[in-house]
């Protein structure tokens, strides 16, 4: 069934650490332009946005030269009210979603359900947690600020695996997989929330 409406967001958010601007198309054909300052971030979410088919637009400036956290974390809060602005009401979706994704001898499974409510289970380290300068600690703490921007229960675990850039680009290409199935639209229930509440 046809899109009424597309399902687009635009999201600034400007602090003492951040300043970040954001556009997001849940329904897209996966093109992206990232530039957060974080060469190996804005690698992970242009695979994040061609695995989901979402359009993703991110300019972000951050206090960098202290550490990347404070980008990482707030690009992820910024791309997590992309997705509730841009979901409305949530009537018709799936709701929820999930994938295995093997990156080479890693192996990452993720669990979304827009519930409404936010909740991070995350089980994923490496014997090496650093690719480059970048922490793979960062990773979690997106998905955290992802998880509670959203108010989706998210579960990430990470099955196996051992080199660090597999293991981070296994997450988030599973992550972008999970919430794709999670957004579709149902045809057999378009006009209707995924829950007997009444409301998500």
């Amino acid at each position: 069934m046809a899109q009424s409406t597309q399902r687009l967001a635009t999201v600034t958010r400007t602090t003492a650490e951040t300043d970040i601007q954001l556009t997001l198309a849940i329904d897209g054909r996966g093109a992206a332009q990232i530039d957060t300052g974080i060469p190996f971030f804005d690698h992970m979410l242009t695979l994040f946005a061609k695995h989901g088919l979402f359009d993703l637009t991110v300019k972000a400036k951050g206090d960098v030269a202290v550490d990347y956290h404070h980008t990482v974390e707030d690009v992820g809060l910024v791309l997590g009210e992309a997705f509730k602005q841009a979901l409305g009401a949530k009537t018709g979706i799936r709701r929820y979603g999930f994938f295995y994704l093997p990156m080479d001898e890693s192996l990452a499974r993720v669990v979304v359900d827009l519930s409404g409510r936010a909740c991070l289970v995350y089980d994923a380290s490496a014997p090496t947690m650093y690719v480059r300068d970048f922490n793979l600690v960062l990773v979690k703490e997106f998905c955290r600020a992802f998880s509670n921007a959203l108010a989706c229960n998210l579960h990430v675990k990470l099955e196996y695996g051992e080199e660090p850039h597999h293991v981070a680009e296994a997450i988030f290409k599973a992550l972008a997989r999970a919430l794709d199935a999670a957004t579709q639209i149902d045809p057999r229930c378009a006009d209707q929330l995924p829950s007997t509440k009444g409301k998500l």
